[in-house]
């Protein structure tokens, strides 16, 4: 395993709090306006001088789907490859969570409603083992970000489901163990929610950035009361609205929007 895996509440972002500049970040995806929808979901913003790529999807007009194993039982390992498997449907893709040397997932994955890892509470090295760390899910037509332990009590069962860590944000407050700004510097991604679970906000640094400053994107620019940390150093994004699709080392579980 790498050195880096290191009652019902569901992620809000209150779209009051935005600032003006992220808050037509996280708009973009619900424009009525066509130019919006021909550029896709992602938008860039800035949070204390650092610039973010921030996509937002309103799972009413998109499906969020967790995407790790091809039809052939092999990884998918890239978001290209992902790209090409699903065409011209996928409107933004990212990594989606910690995985091992073989590409799979360290902890909860869950797939069109199939678990195909179980659920880890187990304690260890690196940032996946931070604990608290938690789940994002989606179910239906919403999303959600949960510490782990509450999501074993909750028992929401998703349609897809990915466990990384750690929180970022809990319950409105940065995670205790993470510093206002510590040594390590990693480009990293990220997901929070809002409007009661019917938008996602998917978030990468464009520059290595603090754990601390990538929790306060989403507590304090992005108003998010719960987030969760996907990786770091791999962190990549497929934005064809903006021209992108990084390359990266061999990924894990990927995660991506399609049309409904």
């Amino acid at each position: 395993m790498r050195s880096r895996l290191a009652g019902l509440a569901v992620g809000l972002c209150a779209l009051t709090a935005l600032p003006s500049a992220a808050r037509e970040a996280a708009d973009a995806s619900t424009s009525s306006t066509s130019a919006s929808a021909s550029k896709g979901p992602c938008r860039a913003t800035v949070s204390e001088g650092e610039t973010y790529t921030i996509c937002a999807v309103d799972l009413r007009r998109e499906q969020i789907r967790l995407f790790w194993l091809r039809p052939d039982g092999a990884p998918y390992t890239s978001l290209s490859s992902l790209a090409r498997s699903q065409g011209s449907a996928l409107s933004f893709a990212m990594n989606a969570g910690m995985y091992d040397k073989d590409q799979a997932p360290v902890g909860l994955y869950i797939e069109e409603g199939r678990e195909l890892k179980r659920v880890s509470t187990a304690n260890g090295p690196g940032n996946f083992h931070l604990k608290p760390n938690g789940i994002f899910y989606v179910k239906g037509d919403r999303a959600g970000v949960l510490d782990t332990v509450r999501y074993l009590k909750v028992k929401p069962k998703p349609d897809f489901a990915t466990q990384s860590g750690p929180m970022l944000v809990i319950d409105g407050k940065i995670h205790p163990k993470i510093s206002e700004d510590g040594p390590s510097q990693k480009v990293r991604n990220g997901v929070g929610v809002r409007d009661d679970g019917r938008t996602a906000i998917f978030a990468i640094s464009e520059r290595p950035v603090s754990f601390g400053a990538f929790a306060r994107l989403f507590k304090d620019a992005l108003g998010c009361r719960n987030a969760l940390f996907l990786d770091g150093s791999v962190s990549s994004l497929y934005a064809p609205g903006l021209g992108r699709s990084d390359l990266s080392r061999p990924l894990g579980p990927l995660v991506g929007a399609i049309s409904r």
